[in-house]
Protein backbone atom coordinates (compact mmCIF):
# COMPACT_ATOMS: atom_id res chain seq x y z
CA UNK A 1 0.00 0.00 0.00
CA UNK A 2 1.11 3.63 -0.38
CA UNK A 3 1.86 5.68 1.92
CA UNK A 4 2.94 9.30 2.01
CA UNK A 5 5.62 10.55 4.00
CA UNK A 6 5.96 14.25 5.04
CA UNK A 7 8.74 14.92 7.41
CA UNK A 8 11.66 17.74 6.59
CA UNK A 9 14.44 15.98 9.08
CA UNK A 10 16.38 13.76 5.63
CA UNK A 11 17.81 11.54 8.18
CA UNK A 12 14.78 10.87 10.25
CA UNK A 13 12.73 10.56 6.61
CA UNK A 14 15.59 8.06 5.71
CA UNK A 15 14.82 5.66 8.72
CA UNK A 16 10.90 5.92 8.75
CA UNK A 17 11.26 5.57 5.00
CA UNK A 18 13.12 2.23 5.47
CA UNK A 19 10.56 1.13 8.08
CA UNK A 20 7.80 1.59 6.47
CA UNK A 21 9.13 -0.23 3.22
CA UNK A 22 9.93 -2.91 5.33
CA UNK A 23 6.43 -2.94 6.75
CA UNK A 24 4.67 -3.41 3.44
CA UNK A 25 4.49 -0.38 2.12
CA UNK A 26 5.56 2.09 -0.71
CA UNK A 27 6.39 5.46 0.34
CA UNK A 28 6.84 8.48 -1.51
CA UNK A 29 8.80 11.26 0.22
CA UNK A 30 8.20 14.93 0.40
CA UNK A 31 9.90 17.77 2.65
CA UNK A 32 7.82 20.91 2.27
CA UNK A 33 4.10 21.91 3.09
CA UNK A 34 2.69 22.81 -0.05
CA UNK A 35 4.16 20.19 -1.73
CA UNK A 36 2.46 17.67 0.40
CA UNK A 37 -0.62 19.53 0.67
CA UNK A 38 -0.90 19.87 -3.14
CA UNK A 39 0.82 15.67 -3.32
CA UNK A 40 -2.23 14.51 -0.93
CA UNK A 41 -4.18 16.11 -3.06
CA UNK A 42 -3.92 14.67 -6.38
CA UNK A 43 -2.65 11.34 -5.38
CA UNK A 44 -4.37 8.29 -3.94
CA UNK A 45 -2.83 7.06 -0.46
CA UNK A 46 -3.42 4.46 1.81
CA UNK A 47 -1.98 6.99 4.24
CA UNK A 48 0.15 9.89 5.01
CA UNK A 49 2.64 10.14 7.99
CA UNK A 50 2.78 14.29 8.21
CA UNK A 51 5.36 16.01 10.83
CA UNK A 52 3.99 19.64 11.97
CA UNK A 53 6.77 21.75 12.12
CA UNK A 54 7.50 22.12 7.80
CA UNK A 55 9.25 24.78 6.23
CA UNK A 56 6.38 27.25 3.46
CA UNK A 57 3.42 25.63 5.36
CA UNK A 58 2.91 24.10 8.73
CA UNK A 59 1.59 20.76 8.85
CA UNK A 60 -1.70 21.52 10.34
CA UNK A 61 -2.09 24.11 7.67
CA UNK A 62 -2.02 20.68 5.08
CA UNK A 63 -4.12 18.64 7.07
CA UNK A 64 -6.47 21.39 7.45
CA UNK A 65 -6.91 21.97 3.45
CA UNK A 66 -6.77 17.84 2.82
CA UNK A 67 -10.01 17.15 4.93
CA UNK A 68 -11.97 20.69 3.75
CA UNK A 69 -11.19 19.47 0.50
CA UNK A 70 -12.15 15.64 1.18
CA UNK A 71 -9.23 14.12 1.52
CA UNK A 72 -10.09 11.30 4.47
CA UNK A 73 -7.03 8.93 4.20
CA UNK A 74 -5.79 8.08 8.17
CA UNK A 75 -3.43 10.73 8.91
CA UNK A 76 -0.87 10.15 11.18
CA UNK A 77 0.87 13.29 12.65
CA UNK A 78 4.36 13.66 14.29
CA UNK A 79 5.80 16.53 16.12
CA UNK A 80 9.35 17.21 17.95
CA UNK A 81 6.82 19.36 20.74
CA UNK A 82 4.88 16.76 22.96
CA UNK A 83 2.42 19.65 24.29
CA UNK A 84 -0.88 18.63 25.22
CA UNK A 85 -2.56 21.74 22.98
CA UNK A 86 -0.99 20.47 19.87
CA UNK A 87 -2.17 17.12 20.19
CA UNK A 88 -5.60 18.28 20.59
CA UNK A 89 -5.42 20.80 17.48
CA UNK A 90 -4.01 18.31 15.59
CA UNK A 91 -6.79 15.90 16.17
CA UNK A 92 -9.67 18.45 15.54
CA UNK A 93 -7.73 19.20 12.37
CA UNK A 94 -8.36 16.21 11.48
CA UNK A 95 -5.62 13.81 12.79
CA UNK A 96 -6.31 10.31 12.99
CA UNK A 97 -3.14 9.50 15.67
CA UNK A 98 -0.08 11.33 17.21
CA UNK A 99 3.24 10.52 17.95
CA UNK A 100 5.78 12.74 19.80
CA UNK A 101 9.26 12.50 18.65
CA UNK A 102 11.37 10.60 19.66
CA UNK A 103 9.79 7.10 18.59
CA UNK A 104 10.35 3.51 18.03
CA UNK A 105 9.83 2.97 14.38
CA UNK A 106 8.32 -0.48 15.25
CA UNK A 107 5.63 1.18 17.64
CA UNK A 108 5.05 4.20 14.44
CA UNK A 109 4.74 0.91 11.73
CA UNK A 110 2.51 -0.95 14.16
CA UNK A 111 0.23 2.12 14.05
CA UNK A 112 0.12 2.95 10.41
CA UNK A 113 -0.90 -0.80 10.01
CA UNK A 114 -3.50 0.04 12.00
CA UNK A 115 -4.71 3.02 11.08
CA UNK A 116 -4.84 1.10 7.74
CA UNK A 117 -6.65 -1.56 8.27
CA UNK A 118 -9.53 0.51 10.75
CA UNK A 119 -10.13 2.71 7.90
CA UNK A 120 -10.92 -0.29 6.03
CA UNK A 121 -13.07 -1.79 8.55
CA UNK A 122 -10.66 -4.73 10.41
CA UNK A 123 -10.16 -4.25 13.60
CA UNK A 124 -7.72 -7.51 13.81
CA UNK A 125 -4.45 -7.63 12.06
CA UNK A 126 -5.57 -11.32 10.94
CA UNK A 127 -7.89 -10.78 7.66
CA UNK A 128 -10.30 -13.42 7.03
CA UNK A 129 -12.23 -13.48 3.60
CA UNK A 130 -13.61 -16.55 2.52
CA UNK A 131 -10.93 -19.37 2.12
CA UNK A 132 -7.93 -16.45 2.70
CA UNK A 133 -6.06 -15.29 5.70
CA UNK A 134 -3.97 -12.53 5.61
CA UNK A 135 -1.58 -12.09 8.58
CA UNK A 136 -0.90 -7.72 7.91
CA UNK A 137 1.69 -8.14 10.93
CA UNK A 138 3.48 -11.01 9.96
CA UNK A 139 2.70 -10.73 6.38
CA UNK A 140 2.05 -14.00 5.83
CA UNK A 141 -0.92 -15.39 3.93
CA UNK A 142 -3.04 -19.07 4.50
CA UNK A 143 -5.24 -20.52 2.18
CA UNK A 144 -7.87 -22.69 4.20
CA UNK A 145 -5.26 -22.55 7.18
CA UNK A 146 -2.26 -23.66 4.96
CA UNK A 147 0.54 -21.30 4.71
CA UNK A 148 1.21 -20.05 0.93
CA UNK A 149 4.24 -18.50 -0.18
CA UNK A 150 4.44 -15.30 -1.97
CA UNK A 151 6.86 -13.20 -3.09
CA UNK A 152 6.87 -9.42 -2.02
CA UNK A 153 5.33 -7.87 -5.12
CA UNK A 154 2.56 -10.39 -4.68
CA UNK A 155 1.92 -10.18 -0.74
CA UNK A 156 1.56 -6.30 -0.88
CA UNK A 157 -1.33 -6.87 -4.11
CA UNK A 158 -3.01 -9.52 -2.32
CA UNK A 159 -3.33 -7.40 0.81
CA UNK A 160 -3.89 -4.01 -1.11
CA UNK A 161 -7.04 -5.97 -2.51
CA UNK A 162 -7.74 -6.99 1.06
CA UNK A 163 -8.49 -3.31 2.24
CA UNK A 164 -10.87 -2.45 -0.58
CA UNK A 165 -14.10 -2.77 -0.49
CA UNK A 166 -14.52 -2.29 -4.31
CA UNK A 167 -13.79 -3.09 -7.61
CA UNK A 168 -9.79 -1.66 -8.24
CA UNK A 169 -8.42 -0.51 -11.45
CA UNK A 170 -4.82 -2.08 -12.65
CA UNK A 171 -3.31 1.17 -12.81
CA UNK A 172 -4.43 2.18 -9.20
CA UNK A 173 -3.09 -1.29 -7.97
CA UNK A 174 0.30 0.08 -9.71
CA UNK A 175 0.72 2.82 -7.75
CA UNK A 176 0.16 0.98 -4.87
CA UNK A 177 2.61 -1.11 -5.69
CA UNK A 178 5.57 1.00 -7.11
CA UNK A 179 4.79 4.37 -5.83
CA UNK A 180 4.58 7.64 -8.66
CA UNK A 181 7.80 6.58 -10.37
CA UNK A 182 8.46 4.38 -13.50
CA UNK A 183 7.21 0.81 -14.03
CA UNK A 184 3.65 1.22 -13.17
CA UNK A 185 2.59 -1.03 -16.08
CA UNK A 186 -0.68 -2.45 -15.88
CA UNK A 187 0.59 -5.46 -18.04
CA UNK A 188 2.92 -6.65 -14.70
CA UNK A 189 -0.31 -6.00 -12.57
CA UNK A 190 -1.85 -8.59 -14.61
CA UNK A 191 1.16 -11.18 -14.60
CA UNK A 192 1.24 -10.78 -10.70
CA UNK A 193 -2.24 -12.47 -10.49
CA UNK A 194 -2.07 -14.73 -12.67
CA UNK A 195 0.95 -16.00 -10.42
CA UNK A 196 -1.27 -15.20 -7.45
CA UNK A 197 -3.80 -16.87 -8.77
CA UNK A 198 -1.93 -20.12 -9.01
CA UNK A 199 -0.75 -20.10 -5.48
CA UNK A 200 -3.53 -18.74 -4.08
CA UNK A 201 -7.01 -20.49 -6.54
CA UNK A 202 -8.31 -18.68 -9.35
CA UNK A 203 -11.60 -17.87 -7.41
CA UNK A 204 -10.23 -15.73 -4.62
CA UNK A 205 -9.23 -12.71 -7.44
CA UNK A 206 -12.43 -11.90 -9.64
CA UNK A 207 -11.73 -9.89 -12.86
CA UNK A 208 -14.34 -7.30 -13.57
CA UNK A 209 -13.61 -6.92 -17.33
CA UNK A 210 -13.11 -2.83 -18.10
CA UNK A 211 -13.00 -2.16 -14.44
CA UNK A 212 -10.29 -4.60 -12.76
CA UNK A 213 -10.08 -6.55 -9.85
CA UNK A 214 -11.32 -7.48 -6.43
CA UNK A 215 -11.40 -10.62 -4.13
CA UNK A 216 -14.59 -12.40 -3.66
CA UNK A 217 -16.92 -11.50 -1.50
CA UNK A 218 -15.05 -8.01 -0.85
CA UNK A 219 -17.32 -5.88 -3.27
CA UNK A 220 -20.99 -6.20 -4.75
Amino acid sequence: MRALLVEDDPDLAEDVARALTAAGFVVDRCSEGDQAWFQGDVENYAIAILDLGLPRLDGLSVLRRWRHAGRNMPVLVLTARGDWTEKVEGIEAGADDYMAKPFAMGELTARAKALVRRAAGHASPVLAIGRLTIDTVRMTVAIEGNPVQLSQLEFRLLNFLAHQDRVVAAGEIAEHLYGSGDGNDTNAIEAIVMRLRRKVGSDVIETRRGLGYTLAGRAG
